[in-house]
């Protein structure tokens, strides 16, 4: 790694960094001197990965679906690095299948990762942000948390969840000099589709046939996404650069043709059922 001055670049905090979108994050932002401090739930795959802790890199097995772990990971960073600059919620994993065959204990886990994870790395990251008046947070979405797809639901939800989160949180946090964006990468060529997935716990034959169908379709798309992760992590590192960046960060062709679709289609509902739709108030 290159000797940089540890004063002279932002501290950034990112989970889920052994692999995928998180770990390219961190592999492209400590090439170019900034200081990380990455989080993973199994500490050897992170540093077999992204290196050994350095004066710029601190790796920290952290659970962050547990409060006291997220708080631990952060106060760690701040007595390292001595701020706290950006904040990129990347942990999470996909749980697919269709909505009727999946259990109850299942659904809250999704939950429990991919939006209370990141909502535990939010409330304590903040008191660090506020202080200093300054910071941006980017959570890790995706073209799924803007429109559904079958056989996705419960993950669509729980991406829909954290869009929905950081559309509040940019007002809010907006007078203490807090950025928020929300990144909804379309299909990226990761590892995602063979070891960030979980499948039903049930079996329903009425969708038998489209279940295979779905599972066989996550099948082909494996390692061949069009998307590549690397050039994704720079597009991150540039949007934490500017003056004004985006709230909504749809990432790739295919993000941007799945929104604009769903656009569209918001629109053509509003739009159909309007005269009815508004005719709410009591009459005057």
């Amino acid at each position: 790694m290159e000797n940089t001055r540890p004063t002279d670049k932002k501290v950034w905090f990112i989970t889920g960094a052994s692999r995928g979108f998180g770990l390219e994050l961190t592999r492209l932002l400590l090439e170019k001197g900034y200081r990380v401090a990455a989080t993973t739930r199994k500490l050897a795959n992170l540093v077999l990965a992204a290196g050994r802790e350095s004066d710029r890199f601190l790796p920290l097995e952290t659970d962050i679906v547990n409060e006291d772990s997220v708080r631990d990971a952060l106060a760690k960073t701040v007595a390292k690095f001595g701020t706290l600059d950006v904040v990129v919620n990347n942990a999470g994993y996909g749980q697919f299948g269709y909505v009727e065959e999946i259990s109850d204990a299942l659904v809250r886990k999704e939950f429990d990762v991919n939006f209370f994870g990141t909502l535990n790395v939010i409330r304590h990251a903040l008191p660090y942000m506020r202080a200093q008046g300054s910071g941006h947070i980017f959570n890790l979405s995706s073209m799924a948390g803007f429109t559904g797809f079958p056989g996705s639901g419960i993950y669509c939800a729980s991406k829909f969840a954290v869009s929905g989160l950081s559309e509040s949180l940019r007002d809010e946090l907006a007078d203490f000099g807090i950025r928020v964006t929300c990144v909804k990468p379309g299909n990226f060529r990761t590892d995602f589709l063979a070891d960030s997935m979980r499948f039903e716990d049930s079996a329903i034959p009425a969708y038998a046939e489209k279940r295979e169908a779905f599972h066989m379709l996550l099948k082909k798309m494996n390692h061949q996404q069009i998307g590549d992760p690397v050039r994704g992590a720079e597009i991150i590192l540039s949007v934490s650069e500017m003056a004004a960046p985006p709230l909504h960060l749809f990432l790739g062709p295919d993000a941007y043709k799945v929104a604009s679709r769903q656009i569209r289609k918001i629109q053509a509902d509003m739009e159909s059922i309007e005269p009815v739709a508004i005719d709410t108030n009591y009459p005057e």
